[in-house]
Order: C-alpha cells, then sequence, then structure tokens
C-alpha cells in the first residue's frame, strides 16, 4: 500500500496475526490461486458487521442482508486479482458492502468500475474513517 500512495490505511500492524487467525478459524478467510502460488487473500463474512451500523454523510442503498470483503491483499502479479475476488464474494450474495481508506485510490477506482456505488462514511474500530461503498441487485 505504501508503493501505491496509501501509506496510513494499514501501517506496519494491520491486520494482526490474531485478526488473520480469527478470519480462518471462522472459515472468513479466501485465496486466490494461480500456478499453486496464492495471488491474494481476503476475508468474506456473510452477514451483520457492527462497523456498518452507523453510516455518517449518506446511507445505504438497503437494509437488507449482506456480505463484507475486508483485508484484502494482493501480491500485484496477477492481473485483475482485486476484481476477481470482490466479484466472487458479491456472487456469492447479491449484496455487498466494503470501504476503504480515503489515500487507497487503486481500490476507490477499482470499486467504482465494478458497479459499487459511494454510501457515506464509516468509523472503523479505533476510530478512524473509510469510504463506504455497496453494490447490490436487491431493491430496497
Amino acid at each position: 500500500m505504501k508503493e501505491n500512495g496509501n501509506p496510513n490505511q494499514w501501517k506496519n500492524v494491520f491486520p494482526s496475526n490474531e485478526m488473520i487467525n480469527n478470519d480462518l478459524n471462522n472459515g472468513n478467510l479466501y485465496g486466490l490461486e494461480e500456478d499453486r502460488q496464492l495471488k491474494c487473500i481476503f476475508a468474506y463474512i456473510l452477514g451483520h458487521d457492527p462497523t456498518y451500523d452507523e453510516i455518517y454523510e449518506g446511507n445505504w442503498l438497503n437494509d437488507k442482508p449482506y456480505g463484507v470483503v475486508h483485508r484484502i491483499a494482493s501480491d500485484f502479479s496477477l492481473p485483475h486479482a482485486g476484481s476477481i475476488c470482490i466479484n466472487w464474494a458479491y456472487e456469492q450474495c447479491g449484496n455487498l458492502r466494503i470501504d476503504t481508506h480515503q489515500d487507497n485510490k487503486p481500490m476507490q477506482n477499482l470499486l467504482k468500475k465494478l458497479g459499487f456505488i459511494y454510501c457515506g462514511i464509516i468509523h472503523t474500530h479505533d476510530g478512524t474513517d473509510r469510504l463506504a461503498f455497496q453494490k447490490t441487485d436487491q431493491e430496497d
């Protein structure tokens, strides 16, 4: 992220090993492989995320059940890895929420390209702002 103009989103301590282990133990950690090499990893969670309970300067597109993608990371060796992972998650639920740091321009551009709508600002567990997006095929 630092090399792509986003030095503030994860810093050096996020995600923690504990968080990754929790994702794995809860069955929420997914990876994308090519030629038996891990290219991208992410958490996909189907269900309520308390981080998204309050949204500021906007609104969610609907209040229907949703999935969430968190902590997506790629080694940048496979073109479109992020798109593949996010599209897979969307296909699982048809109503997907995701957030990103204001400095993460590549992710913001990817989300817009994939048809996500900017909905507002949420606050993470540590109180920092994130730009919140949603894509849905479900009407409210």
